[in-house]
């Protein structure tokens, strides 16, 4: 594994260096100057533990997800229509492997530690949470992966090594969060200036969610991408204390239970002042000039694991507002429950689509929050774009700027560029301070909304299906009260025979987590990732509706609409859309962005090829079934 060893190399003359120097956005990451210090005196003290333990952070950044995937409208990315070239190289090998040796380095030196351990307790479980992070990364990105559980030299025997299988890897991940989960301190008593921290909740949050995915992997996939492990892929050898698929699920129910009984976090909920936006500011949030409330960063109590950037020393320098990057396609639009909590085929107060706006009119907050309304005002961002960033104090006909910022859809050309049909505004800014690529909002990895839908998933496979109303209360019924949808019960959809509790809380666990780069691990660990990706993707109803004939009120006397843009046409019959009950059909007259005949995921792509060149750097490394 030659790209490992030149890393290595790399690594071992700057490891003590990076240790300290420190690129973060907060208090803990602040750097420290440090001019003749190497890494043989270099852990000696506390201080210089936590400082090693702080630099674990700088791997974490902004990584949402969801494009090309089966709720979106951008399909530009390739993954989700099923890739089939192995790459010579992966830079999710690559620096996951690089970054396992500083916490590997820290945890080794902790046993020659100078002084009392329960100094270092916090950051050496900081270690064993981080080599757990970097595990897990490489799993679901390649199932079975080499272990490495100590800082490496051009010599290990771990670079020559073949592949551990996934079970293996998992009782790694599992065994060191338990060691993280021993030592890490509550968030509950966290001073101001350690905020974003792991914790002990973060620990067992993430726990609990790897418990989860491990066990429905096993119960829906099993051990079909594991090949033989002799001359494919990694295998399916499990350890002997390996839990059952019971006993994953139900501890990450308790485990999720915990985090929920600590009051350590609390939902984002600022309806009252932010009304059916609420959730568009929690997901650009930075401080008071962000949203017309005033709130800011140290308001945001429902990130457990998060990024932290600052406009000052770390920005996101992604462009994610001018690319509007997590747009809805047909199918999520119709995923979005109504205010009666039904889904649109059997909801009373769905408004239809015949008019521009029927669609939006009595929906779930999380679909009128994260997606523009058509003719509907909107701020732009920055100081010119689309009108400039929010003057909240003077709205937008006394903002002095001569400029229509109503919405229009753009249904012109495909080709054109991302927000097609449909305008997702997750993770962008309205900030009048924002430029291109100046974002500074925290992205969130892991917050408490997943918890709660963690709880209430591994409750219903306990229950072969069943839920009581009382657990759907305490989870799942929060963030439908947030988003202004009424409660999911037993009752509510017993008249419906296409709805069942497994559906519902997977409907909302795709609604709720868009774009925060779960969708694709979700349809790969339920195993129906081929079946669910493999469908057109389309959009707006167009035929017989308000869109074919509507003029551009920004552009008098153009369509909205232009017909010969789109090469596929319309959607000619009603077809489904899900292989899980519950899911709208879409039926004739929808906007084809890309035909079934585009998409083709299979069973092979639930496990990504490994890298070409690590592979002829070392044969032991068996490529994985399919590639």
């Amino acid at each position: 594994m030659k790209t490992i060893n030149i890393n290595i190399k790399r690594i071992g003359i700057v490891a003590a260096l990076s240790a300290f120097t420190l690129t973060g956005c907060s208090e803990y990451l602040d750097q420290e100057p440090q001019d003749t210090v190497t890494e043989a005196v270099y852990f000696e003290t506390a201080e210089q533990f936590e400082f090693a333990a702080n630099n674990c952070y700088t791997a974490m950044g902004f990584d949402y997800g969801d494009d090309s995937s089966d709720l979106s409208g951008n399909i530009g990315d390739t993954y989700g229509a099923g890739e089939t070239v192995t790459p010579t190289s992966d830079d999710i090998w690559d620096d996951n492997y690089t970054r396992l040796r500083y916490p590997n380095q820290l945890i080794e030196k902790a046993v020659d530690y100078p002084g009392e351990q329960s100094e270092i307790a916090a950051s050496v479980a900081t270690a064993y949470f981080f080599r757990a992070w970097h595990h897990t990364i490489l799993l679901k990105r390649f199932g079975g992966v080499p272990i490495v559980t100590r800082s490496l030299d051009v010599v290990s025997e771990e670079l020559y090594a073949p592949r551990n299988s996934r079970y293996e890897v998992l009782a790694q991940i599992f065994s060191d969060l338990d060691v993280a989960i021993a030592d890490l301190p509550s968030q509950n008593g966290l001073s101001a200036s350690d905020k974003g921290k792991i914790t002990l909740e973060a620990a067992k949050s993430f726990k609990a969610k790897m418990l989860l995915y491990a066990a429905t992997w096993d119960k829906y996939v099993g051990t079909a991408t594991d090949g033989d492990g002799t001359s494919v892929g990694a295998g399916s050898t499990k350890p002997a204390d390996y839990p059952s698929v019971d006993a994953m699920l139900q501890e990450a129910k308790a485990l999720a239970l915990e985090v929920m009984n600590s009051g350590a976090y609390q939902l984002w909920d600022h309806r009252e002042e932010l009304g059916n936006r609420n959730l568009y500011y929690l997901f650009n949030l930075e401080d008071g000039g962000s949203n017309p409330a005033g709130l800011s960063k140290a308001d945001n109590n429902e990130y457990i694991i998060q990024t932290t950037y600052d406009f000052t020393l770390r920005q996101i320098r992604q462009n994610l507002t001018h690319a509007k990057g997590l747009t809805p396609n047909r199918k999520l639009m119709d995923m979005f429950l109504c205010e009666d909590g039904l889904p649109v085929q059997h909801s009373a107060v769905f408004e239809g689509y015949q008019e521009m706006t029927s669609e939006y009119q009595n929906r779930d907050y999380r679909l009128t929050s994260l997606t523009r309304t058509p003719l509907v005002q909107y701020w732009g961002w920055g100081s010119n774009v689309d009108g400039g960033g929010a003057q909240y104090e003077a709205g937008f006909e006394n903002s002095g700027i001569d400029y229509d910022y109503r919405y229009v859809p753009n249904l012109i050309d495909p080709g054109a560029g991302r927000n097609i049909g449909y305008s997702g505004v997750k993770f962008t800014t309205e900030y009048k301070l924002r430029e291109t690529r100046e974002e500074s909002y925290n992205y969130p990895y892991l917050r408490y909304a997943e918890v709660l839908l963690t709880y209430a998933e591994a409750t219903v496979e306990l229950g072969g299906g069943t839920i009581s109303d009382a657990d759907l209360d305490m989870s799942i019924n929060k963030l439908r009260e947030r988003a202004n949808v009424a409660p999911l019960s037993n009752a509510l959809i017993a008249p419906y025979s296409d709805l069942n509790m497994l559906g519902e809380i997977r409907r909302e666990r795709a609604i709720e987590l868009f774009g925060e780069n779960h969708r694709f691990d979700d349809l790969k660990r339920w195993g129906i990732a081929e079946e669910e990706l493999g469908h057109a993707i389309t959009l707006n109803y167009v035929d017989g509706t308000e869109y074919e004939t509507a003029e551009d009120p920004k552009n008098p006397g153009s369509l909205i609409y232009k017909p010969s843009g789109f090469s596929y046409g319309t959607t000619s019959s009603e077809y489904a859309v899900s292989t899980y009950s519950g899911i709208a059909t879409t039926k004739p007259g929808s906007l084809i962005l890309d035909i079934a005949g585009n998409r083709n995921f299979s069973l092979n792509n639930y496990v990504d090829p490994i890298p070409s060149d690590q592979i002829r750097l070392n044969p032991e490394l068996l490529q994985n079934p399919g590639w």
